[in-house]
């Protein structure tokens, strides 16, 4: 736990960090660098303040992958135990 993954700063996150993994998915929480956020795809929350500030907890699942801010593709590829294995690409 506690992997932190760094982002391209176009995706509008900051830093992923890997908070929980679980049999039936990985939670992670984001710092935005947007003023906007949007997800589809996956379980996700979180919060987005005016400022461009806060950040987003995300849960995601084994799966089909998420696009997160029309600009990036996640997905859960696998889970093993206490490690997951993420595919982070630009969305298309």
């Amino acid at each position: 736990m506690g992997d932190v993954v760094t982002v391209p700063e176009t995706y509008g996150l900051g830093p992923i960090e890997v908070k929980a993994i679980s049999d039936d998915g990985v939670e992670m929480v984001a710092p935005l660098t947007g003023s906007g956020f949007g997800v589809s795809g996956c379980a996700g929350g979180g919060g987005v303040s005016s400022e461009g500030g806060g950040g987003v907890e995300l849960r995601c699942d084994e799966g089909p992958a998420a696009t997160i801010n029309d600009t990036m593709s996640l997905q859960v590829v696998e889970i093993r135990d206490t490690a997951a294995v993420l595919r982070i690409e630009p969305a298309g």
